[in-house]
């Protein structure tokens, strides 16, 4: 429903899979992203959110916030962990992109998350604010690959992390709120 508009209503939701699910059955529910990366097969991850998009179309859901595209290299992150698909750069920059896919084939806008990088650390970003200590290089080798991957399977959108990310940005600004990390490097 556009109302004269050509632009429509966005209704989004939150189906990662696994630990971060808002949609219970009789919706197909699958294993969250380390499961995926586990089973390192792009088809599969590809496969999932094509059916979690399908599913989600069928519910008047057009958006998804998902893929996770942290590399989870802190083994005890508390807010990433197990929702990302791992710990190595191109795998999970080839899952995210996998996943981008299969949302899109189902018609779902989807979303790569959580921009520039949230997986090292060790600070929950619903609770405190994180402060992710890579050097321009760590970042661009460690994090910024999956959402490369995202952008070249033409992403509909970035959720930005709620993390300084002082390589990007010395301002001490949150990347949500850093113009150097929103427009200078994503833009």
């Amino acid at each position: 429903l556009t109302h004269g508009t050509p632009v429509p209503l966005l209704i989004s939701t939150d189906q990662e899979q696994g630990a971060v699910e808002r949609i219970g059955a009789p919706a197909t529910l699958f294993a969250g992203g380390m499961a995926l990366g586990a089973g390192g097969s792009a088809h599969d991850a590809r496969t999932a959110a094509r059916i979690i998009g399908t599913e989600l179309a069928a519910m008047g859901v057009n958006q998804n916030y998902a893929p996770v595209g942290d590399v989870n290299i802190d083994p005890a992150n508390p807010v990433i962990g197990v929702r990302s698909f791992g710990a190595d750069p191109q795998a999970v920059a080839a899952l995210t992109a996998a996943q981008v896919r299969g949302y899109q084939a189902a018609g779902i806008a989807a979303t790569a998350k959580h921009f520039p990088g949230h997986g090292d650390t060790g600070t929950d970003s619903h609770l405190g604010l994180p402060v992710i200590g890579h050097s321009p290089e760590q970042w661009r080798r460690i994090d910024a690959p999956p959402f490369r991957a995202a952008i070249a399977a033409a992403i509909d959108s970035i959720m930005t992390a709620h993390i300084v990310a002082p390589a990007l940005d010395g301002s001490g600004d949150p990347a949500s709120l850093s113009y150097p990390v929103l427009t200078g490097v994503l833009r």
